[in-house]
């Protein structure tokens, strides 16, 4: 049983309630078990007041309040026409509180959609928001520019890309995340004590322990509630009014980048890819109007990519298996920028700012320190050789930079250079570009490691490989943990960083499917259904990371930089190209102001210059332009103190005091709703459907890339040919229609293409995939069970004969011909997997009875006969019990000899 939980948000379902006077916002936990209560007055013009008691409700206490609070404010006692207290809308969660000229507005999440789970934690995306005036209309102060800055905020679409969770840090990596929770149980004693003595004080109900009067022991588990990375928040601003004020369930930290998770089914094992970006909040922008880097250190266009793999058949991070790798894109961290004051589609880079002791990229790198510890490699790919010096000029100047900040540092922690001409390989018809990339991305994924839970490693016993002794990293009792990152760029951050980005991390994927035991040597090979996924997925997230930064898709793709990208492909690039330059020339400086505006970088109020009216937005970037600073970091010294002696190992994940202050302890009992995860994800307490879970609708390798035809080789690692796709039998993919899904729901919407035009709207395209699996295996397997002798006419009337039994209907028509080519290659897989030879037909009346229990023969009860079982399988099955338990029988000789035979004819 692990020692410590991280806490689950009390509050994932919210009703607004509304009086003259003030509004009432009632919060409860899924199971709506445990409710709280917010009272935001209403009578304040432009003052936020909000009243949190703190007091936890059950659902009859929250009933009799409601009530009591619409018979109190009713204008007439016992009057039923007009209630006092009226319901305004439901919400999942708070965006935050926001103030422009007039009084504070409420920002509602009112529909959600699951994207991901991780370990059992939820991973949701925003779908729809409600922005809601607090203040009385009797009471308000109107101001004629409050609509336009209304307009400004709404333009920041918070049903693009935004996400969220109610138990999982998404602002942290899982690297952070799990370190965190396998921490030594002694690191907490001092926490704990400190908060054990709040614990006690608190109400009844809230410490309530069933073993404290019995006087058993009580199984206490440390949960922990840990300071989100806000760097990478982007409501941050919003909820800072409040953040004091209220109870920790009220607040929900989103981010903004892209959340995108697949099944890979590996001989029937299910394991999911999942990606995440994280756009960082601070010097964020468009394109053209955000570059380099401000005076803080912080970058434009700045992303951490982490991708996840794990086991999903065990959903415990306890018990489970989980790896993850990260690495890093943003702008060169130089003060540079471009002129976009002419019409030109590559505007002139020039350097703003002579920096010669590096100091912007000292403050850069120390941030990237303290995150991910050493070593920082830099892969810079902007171009080398020019007729007139355009991107060479941020080259020119980086390396000085990085060479300078490297004099002062430890040998062993240096920042390492890669630099390498990227368009000027892709145009030379000698060199393979993703050649050289994966021998980058192999001496990266070796310098740097990767993050994994688990530290019994047997992969490498079983199936040796020379490159596994070769990977870095840091080898602590727990796992294995990833120390440094790979930073890479080129001018955009957009398409040549995309597909470098790409081929790192399908490196990373082979050592961490390697590390988990899913395949025999650390390499993948393209045009593989795995790789297939994966690329995929990097597609996914590179169009809407451009979408959100650049304005249009990505132009050019892997396929582009493998040349086996379609003809019509170079048709679509010029439109892209096109789509993005009309949206870097007219509509970025509006997106500008409401990024400004939405992260509360600019705060109007009176006698103040309007938004709209300032000439540049260079002075809300880089504030400490205004002012002489009073302590300036050393040039010498340029990384904080105390990063030093916890190298290579991240300093935000050493148990020092500094990060022990940003994690609050409370000891809680181990079967607390609070912690309990288990509940929290598989809910007992709702009636779900099968068909509507998360794990069947997501993208499914299996489903989606293998091919349809039978005899085919299922393994997810084999190479396919071009034409043996998922297509080759069933027309068109799902696949696509499940690319046109995720891309559609990015920032801004795709230029429309024939695929866009024929593909239905992404919820009716969900349903007829689930339809289509979900009929192919529960329609065709009846048909299978008749004799291959009997006529076609038999086969029917069997097959309608025996529908009829359970479901008290017949069918009018056989299955679809794809849903029986469907099923044919599922028996297949069985038959090759198990090679159980069956020389007796079988009899279903051995295997279960059904006793009709009405007279009426259409009726479809029936009364069910359980089957009898022998003793020896009875015996078998209570021993696996047992085992489970933990209860291991001694092994016989007959055990020793089948395992023998076993390890024999698998490994030898």
């Amino acid at each position: 049983m692990p020692q410590t939980a991280a806490f689950i948000g009390g509050i994932q379902k919210m009703t607004l309630y509304e009086t003259r006077a003030r509004y009432f916002l009632v919060g409860s936990n899924q199971a709506q078990t445990k409710h709280r209560v917010l009272k935001i007055d209403r009578t304040e013009p432009k003052d936020l007041v909000i009243i949190d008691d703190k007091h936890v409700y059950n659902q009859q206490e929250v009933r009799e309040l409601l009530s009591r609070l619409d018979l109190g404010n009713r204008t007439k006692i016992g009057q039923k026409g007009s209630s006092g207290l009226s319901r305004s809308v439901g919400a999942f969660g708070i965006v935050g509180f926001v103030r422009f000229l007039e009084g504070y507005y409420i920002v509602l999440i009112t529909k959600r959609r699951k994207m991901a789970d991780i370990g059992g934690h939820s991973i949701y995306k925003i779908e729809d928001t409600t922005m809601i005036y607090i203040p009385n209309d009797s009471v308000r102060v109107t101001h004629p520019d409050e609509a336009r800055y209304v307009r400004i905020f709404q333009n920041v679409d918070l049903s693009s890309n935004f996400y969220f969770s109610y138990s999982y840090d998404l602002s942290h990596s899982l690297q952070y995340n799990l370190t965190l929770l396998q921490r030594p149980y002694e690191h907490w004693l001092s926490e704990a004590s400190s908060a054990e003595d709040k614990v006690h004080t608190q109400s009844k109900q809230d410490s309530f322990d069933i073993f404290e009067d019995e006087g058993l022991p009580t199984q206490v588990v440390y949960g922990l509630r840990n300071e989100p990375y806000y760097k990478y928040v982007w409501n941050g601003k919003l909820l800072e009014r409040v953040k004091d004020t209220v109870h920790p369930d009220w607040l929900m930290y989103i981010i903004h980048g892209f959340c995108g998770q697949s099944k890979l089914l590996i001989y029937g094992r299910p394991v999911h890819i999942t990606l995440i970006a994280r756009r960082s909040s601070r010097f964020a922008g468009t394109r053209f109007l955000k570059r380099g880097a401000n005076c803080e250190g912080d970058v434009a266009n700045e992303v951490e990519t982490e991708q996840i793999v794990h086991e999903s058949s065990v959903t415990s991070f306890a018990a489970g298996s989980y790896s993850s790798y990260v690495q890093v894109r943003g702008s060169v961290p130089l003060y540079w920028s471009q002129d976009i004051s002419t019409m030109m589609p590559k505007p002139p880079i020039r350097l703003d700012q002579a920096d010669p002791y590096a100091h912007v990229a000292g403050l850069h790198f120390d941030q990237m320190l303290q995150r991910f510890g050493s070593p920082i490699i830099i892969l810079n790919l902007v171009k080398k050789r020019e007729k007139r010096k355009h991107e060479k000029i941020l080259s020119e100047d980086l390396y000085p930079a990085v060479f300078n900040l490297n004099q002062f540092l430890p040998p062993e922690h240096c920042i390492e250079y890669i630099a390498w001409d990227m368009a000027r390989y892709t145009k030379s018809k000698l060199c393979n570009v993703l050649d050289r990339l994966s021998m980058i991305a192999e001496n990266v994924v070796k310098r740097t490691g990767f993050f994994i839970n688990r530290s019994d490693f047997y992969c490498h016993t079983l199936r040796p490989d020379d490159r596994w002794g070769d990977v870095g990293g840091y080898i602590a009792s727990s796992g294995r943990l990833q120390t440094g990152v790979l930073r890479t760029n080129c001018v955009d951050c957009l398409d040549r960083t995309n597909t470098a980005q790409f081929m790192v991390g399908k490196c990373a994927l082979a050592y961490q499917l390697y590390a988990l035991g899913m395949i025999d040597k650390p390499r993948l090979q393209f045009d593989t259904d795995c790789v297939r996924l994966f690329e995929e997925l990097y597609e996914d997230h590179g169009d809407t990371l451009s979408l959100q930064y650049g304005g249009s898709q990505l132009v050019h793709r892997v396929k582009t930089y493998r040349k086996i990208a379609p003809w019509t492909q170079h048709s679509k690039d010029i439109m892209q190209t096109l789509s993005r330059y009309y949206s870097n020339a007219f509509s970025d400086a509006d997106r500008q102001d409401a990024i400004n505006l939405f992260l509360q970088v600019y705060q109007p109020s009176e006698g103040k210059a309007h938004l709209w009216e300032l000439p540049t937005d260079f002075y809300l970037h880089q504030k400490s332009t205004l002012s002489l600073p009073y302590d300036r970091r050393s040039y010498t010294l340029w990384w904080t103190q105390g990063i030093l002696s916890y190298l290579p190992v991240p300093y935000d994940e050493a148990a020092c005091e500094d990060t022990m202050k940003k994690v609050k302890v409370k000891r809680v009992n181990r079967f607390d709703e609070s912690i309990d995860i288990y509940t929290e994800f598989y809910r007992p307490y709702e009636l779900t459907l099968f068909d509507d879970t998360f794990s069947i609708i997501m993208s499914n390798a299996a489903r989606e890339l293998m091919p349809k035809s039978v005899g085919v080789d299922p393994s997810p690692f084999t190479v396919r040919k071009p034409e043996e796709t998922g297509k080759s039998v069933l027309g068109k993919s799902n696949k696509e229609e499940a690319v046109l899904q995720r891309k559609t729901a990015a920032s801004a919407p795709p230029p429309p293409s024939e695929e866009a035009i024929s593909t239905t709207s992404e919820d009716d395209s969900e349903e007829d995939r689930d339809d289509e699996g979900s009929v192919s295996q529960r329609s065709t397997p009846i048909k299978l069970l008749t004799e291959s002798g009997e006529s076609s006419r038999t086969r029917e009337e069997s097959q309608q004969q025996n529908v009829k039994e359970p479901y008290g209907l017949d069918l009018s028509e056989l299955p679809a011909e794809k849903d029986v080519l469907i099923y044919k290659r599922f028996a297949h897989l069985g038959e090759n997997q198990h090679m159980v030879e069956r020389s007796e037909r079988i009899n279903l009346a051995n295997i279960i009875y059904l006793k009709p229990v009405s007279q009426f023969p259409e009726d479809s009860v029936y009364g069910v006969c359980p089957p009898q079982v022998d003793r020896d399988s009875r015996e078998v099955f209570e021993s696996h019990v047992m085992t489970g338990r933990g209860h291991v029988r001694a092994l016989c000789r007959e055990d020793m000899l089948m395992y023998r035979e076993y390890v024999k004819n698998r490994y030898m």
